[in-house]
């Protein structure tokens, strides 16, 4: 039966080379229906079943080709790796940080699928106007203790938002987790709130976390195109949207719930606050704040890697 099935579908195989990984463009029923032409008769799920024991897979298009890489690319993970390896040989913290896509609470279509006897009614389009509201999810994940920190705000996802997420975080985690740590390592993308080249960001830092918390903070900063392999991307936000798939957002108590309960085998947890305070904006910091701005820039890829301290402490 297996020979039949390879030998019908060997001008439609395609494969990884890595890891020998096939997969076909044609369907189970097609696969089921030419078998019944040379005499065998077997339904689609048996030959689903069968491709399966000879390694073929269902597979989608995945976003891995990017289009804006970056000359420097490979030595920045380097730097990263190294940066790693540093603060997790000397126990400090090592987190990872990032913005969740914007959603709208109502009965509005979240992507995916749940097992239910009847699907869940939703609107049939995504006006704003419809929604009760938006939430943006500023997520921090810590690597060592695999532990997450999603802080759902209700108006925009600026850096002063970031900065209340992370000194929350640090208050009400990070401290008791590490109690002897004055020294903390974020891992960020190159955009958003967080980007590199925001000046509003630093200053976020330096004011909630160096200032006011005493931290020292180290940033590295992952090329463009690659935020994909910032570790909160794929450890904590796709477990959250696996969670709530197929789930309307119907109520900020709601959306917080599925992100509480978000667990893997692994040991996955997840806390989550709403953070009512409204950000405007296109607030960008005035001279005051910039000159009291004590930043420090490494010496390899200085723009994407720098550390931020109190001032006379560097």
């Amino acid at each position: 039966m297996i020979a039949e099935i390879e030998k019908l579908m060997k001008d439609d195989v395609a494969g990884d080379p890595i890891s020998g990984i096939k997969w076909t463009r044609r369907t189970g029923e097609k696969v089921s229906r030419q078998l019944r032409r040379v005499g065998i008769w077997v339904s689609a799920g048996t030959v689903r079943r069968l491709l399966k024991k000879v390694d073929f897979h269902l597979h989608v298009n995945r976003k891995t080709i990017s289009s804006t890489r970056s000359p420097e690319r490979d030595r920045q993970f380097k730097c990263i790796r190294r940066a790693r390896s540093r603060f997790e040989h000397k126990r400090l913290p090592v987190i990872s940080v990032d913005s969740k896509k914007r959603e709208m609470i109502g009965r509005f279509k979240n992507p995916g699928a749940k097992w239910a006897k009847a699907a869940t009614p939703v609107n049939d389009h995504d006006f704003r106007s419809d929604a009760l509201g938006v939430a943006v999810s500023y997520g921090v994940y810590d690597i060592a203790a695999n532990r997450g920190y999603v802080f759902v705000g209700t108006s925009h996802d600026t850096s002063e938002f970031a900065g209340d997420a992370l000194a929350l975080w640090w208050q009400r985690e990070g401290a008791n987790r590490y109690p002897h740590a004055d020294r903390i390592l974020i891992l960020a993308d190159c955009g958003g709130s967080n980007g590199n080249r925001v000046a509003a960001w630093k200053c976020a830092l330096q004011e909630k976390l160096c200032d006011a918390l005493g931290l020292q903070v180290t940033v590295a900063h992952y090329p463009s195109g690659a935020s994909k392999w910032n570790p909160i991307e794929h450890r904590l936000f796709s477990e959250i949207s696996k969670n709530w798939a197929g789930q309307p957002l119907t109520s900020y108590e709601t959306m917080l719930k599925y992100i509480r309960t978000t667990k893997t085998k692994q040991g996955l947890s997840v806390r989550a606050t709403i953070l009512k305070r409204h950000y405007a904006t296109g607030q960008k910091p005035d001279a005051q704040q910039l000159s009291r701005l004590n930043v420090r820039r490494h010496r390899t890829l200085p723009a994407w890697n720098y550390t931020v301290a109190s001032l006379g402490r560097m």
